[in-house]
């Protein structure tokens, strides 16, 4: 196994408050890595650094682990921008344009959805994610939603079956459910490791708290783990019902209350706030500044679709976090990546240090502080992926 030193690293966010400054970034100023395989073996100062086969010198830029993008829907054919110029217009979301990314998502062929998830996941990859989770849901038929996940598992392993994104239309609610808790969970499960559901019982489209609980406690006996989509276009019992269950993350947030506040705070259920939706929906952003301060678990996602959030971009979903959601940058920087990790539940990504996969993300800068700073410029990109480098002949 050949071994690559990594150093000129100006500054280093490890997520590991014993390896650098003792805060929650554990940042190393002229830092080195050495990397085994597809393994971090070793992290420090450049100057102890231990010989290696290989060196690639950084140049002073900042590193930090890759992104970890825990909330995406990619599997999708069509577009929606006269929607989202409707929306910018005044026209409210609710849901209800769900129904055109499903028509034409089961009119795509097989080659050509995998082209739009490749194409997807190339542009996350270019701006500094090595970690992306995909969901299903524009099928929303046992057929359709199983080859959905079967093109997301071409891409990732965090996949997720959300055959409860909407009601399709003209369909029994009750007849739904139940094809979706037997022959769409049976076609499903064995293909996913995640299951979701669009709690909101506001919506004419989504599902109510106890049609979402019917779907979840039949993933979890199916052997799936849980994510909740929740309290995103008003009050609602998400939370409550991702936190009694055991999720691992229940993602918008937008609408919480302080009862659900503590439930998080108390729970394991990570917040996964999605600002790149309200940016899309002229919607009210969730405050992160409340959940941090209250000790919940706070993680970032782009939460990218055709309707409400058309961005793969993790270092806009940073820089609109700080902006709009009163996080600082080192608290965003945090839930981009071991935030994300911690929704996935892994803990072999989202930090530097021995023994993590190694995912790296570089900066055209000097600092984590400029992916906001610099808002819109394109300052992160790869480094490494699973220990193989990604950019080499860009340093």
């Amino acid at each position: 196994m050949a071994s690559l030193l990594v150093d000129g690293i100006g500054e280093l966010v490890t997520n590991d408050p014993a390896a650098g400054d003792e805060t929650p970034l554990g940042l190393l100023r002229e830092a080195a890595i050495v990397v085994v395989d597809d393994r971090v073996a070793w992290v420090g100062a450049a100057a102890r650094a231990p010989d290696a086969d290989e060196r690639l010198d950084l140049g002073g830029r900042a590193v930090l682990p890759g992104f970890v993008d825990s909330h995406s829907h990619l599997v999708f054919a069509g577009d929606r921008a006269a929607e989202f110029a409707a929306r910018m217009s005044g026209t409210p979301y609710d849901g209800g344009g769900i129904a055109s990314t499903v028509r034409a998502t089961r009119a795509a062929d097989d080659a050509t959805l995998r082209h739009l998830v490749a194409r997807r996941v190339a542009e996350m990859h270019a701006q500094g994610t090595t970690t992306v989770e995909i969901k299903s849901g524009y099928g929303l038929t046992v057929e359709q939603e199983a080859r959905s996940l079967r093109i997301a598992r071409e891409f990732t392993d965090e996949v997720t079956f959300l055959g409860a994104h909407v009601v399709p239309s003209g369909v029994d609610r009750r007849d739904y459910v139940d094809q979706v808790t037997g022959p769409m969970l049976s076609a499903c499960a064995p293909l996913a490791r995640w299951a979701d559901v669009f709690c909101e019982p506001g919506s004419p489209h989504a599902f109510d708290g106890d049609e979402a609980e019917a779907v979840l406690t039949a993933a979890a006996r199916a052997g799936l783990q849980l994510r909740v989509h929740g309290n995103q276009l008003g009050p609602g019992p998400g939370v409550q019902l991702a936190v009694k269950l055991g999720a691992a993350a229940v993602d918008h947030c937008t609408f919480v209350s302080d009862t659900d506040v503590e439930a998080l705070a108390a729970s394991r259920t990570v917040a996964t706030l999605l600002p790149g939706v309200e940016f899309s929906t002229r919607s009210p952003y969730p405050s992160g500044r409340r959940l941090i301060d209250a000790g919940v678990a706070v993680a970032l996602a782009t939460d990218c679709n055709p309707g409400t959030s058309y961005t793969t971009s993790m270092p806009l979903i940073v820089a609109l976090a700080v902006r709009e959601m009163g996080m600082t940058p080192a608290e965003a920087v945090r839930a981009a990546t071991a935030g994300g990790a911690q929704a996935l539940r892994r803990d072999d990504i989202g930090r530097v240090r021995a023994g993590a996969r190694a995912d790296l993300a570089v900066l055209e800068a000097p600092s984590y502080q400029h992916l906001a700073y610099r808002a819109g410029v394109p300052l992160a990109s790869t480094l490494l992926a699973s220990g193989s480098v990604a950019r080499a002949d860009r340093l």
